[in-house]
């Protein structure tokens, strides 16, 4: 039967309509059966002159030729220095020029690039390390206040004294090599410059080629550690198929095959978000991706977008807020602007309107999804409207499958909450050597638990509730802070709201908001008790409401609220509880 869209009409089984929570994303398009570094060949040759990417901030710039010219140099420079197929190599850097350099080098020359938070400090760094065995690793000379030497001596000692690229390292001992991306010398380390020197060899750029003609599309490419918003980061591996088709087919909701796009990247490519929904839309769309600074910059953004007249703008909520709340924001013109993708969190309705206003995307898309699954499972479409873009995260991307399931596994009735899964494409291989936690969310079928909260609707657009961590259970009564937060951001006085949990003796867990006023406002616990009556049930109502500057995030801003509950459980008192 064909069709634009998948929804339009009820799922039918023997002529019965059937109102269960499962859906497919739309087949109308094949999926990609090719490597990153094939796609970076086909698109230099189609595109040589074209901006690949643009660093603003380094005021730096590749064509499509340069890209494919220096990813080869680098990744035969890598091979030169020992390193085969299937070796893990990690990068620990802000956004630059050689993080998306040694993305496209390492798949071209077959390794398994490991993204490593810059946030991370000296322990999280050789935790995450020594769980992939990482040969070497391409580090920043300094980031914000870190110093990235610094943290790799205080781990291996050894380094300072060590011959480069022969580091013999008792923490870590896969280790070999250090590639510092700096014009400075460091003992025991390497330069990139002193790797793209070594890749101008004949001989090991000709071995680049002969491995470009034996990876497979299937074979793993990328290893990227959960978010860490909950216990320790596992090391998620993701294939060339994983992380091409999911680039591929969120650009296709974007429409991007329509025309030429310059996407203003603020996101940081450590993530997902940044390295597959962006990065990689140089070789799935032929995209112009422009990144702002290091780091995100409200500034930055808008003098981005101005310069390189960006058509695409990506960020979480929380980016977009603060871009918008920019006391300058009117001295940039930045009406090339359409379109772009807003992924992280909820979005308030009255930001969703200004998005769509004052930074001219009337065609902004939201995103959902997990590094799991490499990483959009859902994304609204240009013309939802703006009550979807808010209340919902849109529908399955291409040939995904989802399904709403409850505490036995079995499938609920359409608009029923359950736990979200999903299966295709999309899902990870698996957690880097850790079955037992593959198997947790992974069973034999290949459905992927995402520990997320959803319904589903008739027309296969999905609502996340919660997550299944997050629900408050308060005296038997099941409680979805998304629930509370939706009814708080109706209070024009609020500019951020998170929900949580916290002990309580009688019944067992008390509903807590942290709230994070507008500029020049003012507000106590009593007049926001006092808005929610009326609007949500009583037992829903904040007991307790802490007024904050700002919330814990990971690196992507992402909102930690297991921190926000450990920190309000302690500043209330309740920790004995």
């Amino acid at each position: 039967m064909p069709h634009s869209r998948i929804g339009e009409w009820p799922l039918r089984v023997h002529g019965d309509v059937v109102g269960w929570s499962y859906q497919q994303g739309e087949a109308d398009r094949p999926l990609i059966g090719k490597t990153i570094g094939k796609l970076l060949h086909e698109v230099a040759e189609e595109n040589p002159d074209r901006d690949a990417a643009v660093f603003v901030q380094d005021n730096e710039r590749l064509t499509f030729e340069d890209l494919l010219v220096e990813c080869d140099t680098f990744g035969a420079g890598l091979l030169s220095l020992g390193f085969k197929p299937g070796d893990r190599i990690g990068v620990w850097a802000p956004n630059c020029k050689f993080w998306v350099i040694a993305q496209y080098a390492t798949a071209r020359a077959g390794l398994i690039l490991v993204n490593v938070n810059p946030a991370y400090q000296a322990r999280e760094l050789e935790y995450a390390l020594k769980k992939v065995q990482c040969k070497g690793i391409i580090a920043a000379e300094t980031f914000k206040t870190q110093d990235y030497y610094g943290m790799l001596s205080s781990i291996c000692p050894e380094l300072e004294t060590s011959a480069p690229n022969d580091l013999k390292s008792e923490r870590l001992p896969d280790l070999k090599s250090v590639i510092m991306i700096s014009e400075k010398k460091f003992p025991g380390a390497l330069s990139v410059h002193d790797v793209m020197t070594s890749g101008e060899s004949t001989a090991f750029n000709r071995r680049l080629l002969e491995i470009q003609d034996k990876i497979q599309f299937d074979d793993p490419v990328n290893i990227q550690f959960t978010s860490g918003t909950t216990g320790n980061p596992k090391g998620v591996l993701l294939s060339h198929h994983n992380i091409v088709n999911n680039s591929y087919f969120s650009a296709l909701r974007l429409n991007y095959h329509q025309k030429p796009h310059r996407i203003c990247i603020p996101v940081p490519l450590y993530h997902c978000f940044g390295m597959v929904i962006g990065s990689l839309q140089n070789v799935t769309s032929a995209s112009t991706t422009v990144y702002p600074s290091g780091s995100f910059n409200p500034e930055a953004c808008l003098k981005a977008i101005e310069q390189e007249k960006c058509t695409s703008l990506y960020g979480t909520p929380t980016m977009f807020i603060d871009i918008l709340h920019l006391p300058n924001f009117d001295d940039y013109k930045i009406d090339s602007l359409n379109t772009g993708v807003m992924a992280g969190s909820p979005c308030p309705i009255e930001v969703m309107k200004q998005v769509r206003t004052k930074l001219h995307m009337p065609e902004v898309t939201i995103a959902y999804g997990t590094t799991e699954n490499s990483p959009v499972t859902f994304q609204t479409y240009q013309d939802d409207t703006i009550e979807r873009q808010v209340s919902t995260i849109g529908r399955p991307l291409h040939h995904v499958e989802v399904k709403v399931v409850d505490r036995e596994g079995r499938i609920v009735p359409v608009n029923t909450p359950g736990e979200l899964c999903i299966r295709g494409h999309v899902v990870m291989h698996s957690y880097y050597q850790d079955e037992a936690a593959t198997a947790e969310v992974i069973g034999p079928d290949r459905w992927y638990k995402t520990g997320d909260l959803a319904t589903l609707d008739e027309h296969s657009y999905a609502k996340i509730v919660g997550r299944i961590k997050d629900m408050i259970i308060r005296g038997g009564e099941n409680i979805y802070p998304l629930d509370v937060e939706q009814i708080l951001y109706e209070n024009s006085k609020i500019e951020d709201v998170q929900v949580v949990g916290v002990p309580d003796p009688r019944l067992q867990e008390q509903v807590c908001a942290w709230i994070k006023l507008k500029e020049g406002q003012t507000a106590t616990a009593d007049e926001i008790k006092e808005f929610c009556k009326g609007k949500i049930s009583h037992f829903k109502i904040p007991h307790y409401i802490q007024f904050v500057e700002e919330f814990p995030l990971t690196v992507t801003g992402k909102v930690q609220k297991y921190k926000i509950r450990e920190m309000a459980t302690e500043q209330l008192g309740l920790s004995e509880v």
